[in-house]
């Protein structure tokens, strides 16, 4: 493998990090600002990687989505993953701010990933595209910054869909609550445990070249236009 094969892959595991723990950290963040001191307590507001590692999610899920077509002869894939989810009493928030309160949480994480994406794309911008001239300290630095944009923007949209126990989901849920339209939050509620399966389906059919490939590929257009 040739050093910048190990560039690339070392900045998007880094770049990968960056996105889904802080994602998570944002859930905590929020939702600590209104009183639920749960991840505070459990140590998950933390930047430690390792108490934040879901088996799935950052891992078997990462490797997959970025090994596989290589192995088809294709070439590498986009990473896309999460990490394990950080605990928040939603019984608290929403004693101390309503179902906004409620639904602040559950937009953290993406907020945080568009965030970082729109900060990512103007370094992208601002930066010379490397040449085989440069250090490898750049290079490195580019294909970090690239691939934080790139991440970001998965995730952000990735989660905004209406997936049981993802943050689509969770929006919707709160939403209807809010506006009484008890059906639709129990609906979300009682199929939470089929939500790792849809992801599946997402991601291993031509439904992700609709629902992720095609909005990730048009945000990506208008950030670097």
């Amino acid at each position: 493998m040739e050093s910048i094969d190990i560039l690339k892959i070392a900045a998007a595991v880094l770049a990968l990090a960056v996105a889904i723990i802080g994602h998570e950290i944002m859930h905590g963040w929020v939702a600590f600002k209104y009183g639920d001191t749960t991840a505070r307590n459990a140590g998950r507001l933390s930047i430690n990687p390792l108490i934040h590692v879901d088996l799935v999610g950052t891992i078997i899920v990462p490797l997959s989505m970025y090994f596989i077509p290589i192995l088809l002869g294709g070439e590498s894939g986009f990473l896309f993953g999460w990490a394990k989810p950080v605990p928040v009493n939603m019984g608290t928030v929403i004693g101390r701010g309503g179902y906004n309160a409620a639904m602040q949480v559950d937009l953290a994480g993406i907020v945080y990933n568009f965030t970082l994406a729109v900060v990512a794309s103007i370094a992208v911008l601002a930066m010379d595209k490397p040449t085989s001239a440069d250090s490898l300290a750049y290079i490195f630095s580019y294909i970090f910054v690239f691939q934080l944009l790139v991440i970001n923007v998965v995730l952000g949209v990735f989660n905004l869909l209406p997936i049981p126990q993802f943050d689509g989901a969770h929006f919707i849920m709160h939403l209807a609550l809010k506006n009484k339209i008890n059906a639709v939050a129990e609906f979300f509620y009682k199929n939470e445990r089929y939500g790792i399966i849809v992801v599946l389906i997402v991601l291993m059919t031509p439904l992700k070249d609709y629902l992720l490939i095609l909005p990730v590929q048009t945000i990506l257009q208008l950030l670097l236009s």
